[in-house]
């Protein structure tokens, strides 16, 4: 069994088509056909069934494609790891951060960091609370920000690295707009806008409005900060996020006012993998980023 054989049977399986399978490969249809029959003769089965010009996997197919999947992604990983052990100065960093770190804390640590490692990649992903701590499990994130960092997750090693508070973003026209600060529980009766169920800040603002002594009225989601923000701004409804949502300045119609009762807040950190070893770049920025915050809390 070779590696390009594995190779090309992945990419006809994704496509489903051995034509499109080989100019993304950049070899010869017969090519991709003959080794995909090699394959097949030394498994002693059939991958593959045609359906007209497409082909499909056969149920024993099905059943190879993750084992497939799997090796080629830990053959990339250590292919990866040497190359980073020649020169961890030229590594990729593959990191997964929610939408609420994106506009502030993501941009200034990369950028912090590229100034001393200039020579270093970075794949960024997006995505919720739950998929970034699954994706770092699977290998498919070297490590994600997160807030809170996860406590009951034994195949996650969490480190904090600050808390923040959250603060009631309301719509400027809103009678409490002039007030300094307030108690959560004087939005009892406001419509709410939060992130959709199943998002970690949708759960911080319900458990915030529970504390308080009531349920929210969710009016409204939307699925990032400027979704959130600008329902807010047009009047639809009232908000918690954290500071740093507010890294420069409230939106425009909307206004920013500190809670006093309850104090809600969350840790902020960085998560990896407790089964996996840590690529040299990873592992130097890792370490960076422990620094970074901890020199950044001293000076505040």
């Amino acid at each position: 069994m070779e590696l390009r054989q594995l190779r090309y049977f992945l990419e006809v399986a994704k496509r489903e088509h051995v034509s499109e399978a080989a100019d993304a490969l950049h070899v010869a249809q017969s090519a991709i056909s003959r080794q995909i029959a090699n394959l097949e003769a030394e498994l002693g089965v059939h991958l593959f069934e045609r359906e007209g010009r497409n082909v499909k996997l056969t149920p024993i197919g099905r059943h190879f494609l993750p084992h497939v999947e799997t090796a080629l992604k830990a053959i990339d990983y250590a292919r990866q790891q040497i190359e980073e052990y020649l020169d961890p100065e030229r590594g990729t960093i593959k990191i997964g951060f929610p939408t609420s770190l994106a506009s502030h804390t993501m941009p200034m640590v990369i950028s912090a960091f590229k100034e001393k490692h200039p020579n270093v990649s970075f794949h960024l992903r997006q995505g919720s609370y739950r998929y970034l701590m699954e994706a770092v499990k699977r290998r498919e994130i070297d490590l994600a920000f997160l807030g809170p960092v996860p406590t009951d997750e034994k195949e996650i090693k969490g480190e904090i690295l600050f808390t923040e508070s959250f603060a009631a973003l309301l719509p400027s026209n809103h009678p409490l707009a002039t007030r300094q600060s307030l108690v959560l529980n004087e939005l009892r009766n406001e419509p709410f806008v939060t992130f959709p169920d199943g998002y970690i800040l949708h759960k911080i603002v319900l458990d915030a409005c529970h504390q308080a002594g009531f349920a929210p009225i969710i009016s409204s989601e939307g699925e990032d900060l400027d979704a959130i923000k600008g329902l807010v701004s047009a009047g639809i409804g009232v908000t918690l996020l954290p500071e740093s949502a507010f890294y420069e300045t409230a939106p425009r119609f909307a206004v920013k006012i500190p809670i006093e009762i309850p104090h809600v807040k969350r840790n902020v950190g960085i998560i990896l993998s407790n089964h996996h070893e840590l690529s040299p770049s990873v592992k130097v920025f890792y370490e960076f980023v422990k620094e970074f915050f901890s020199v950044l809390e001293r000076y505040q």
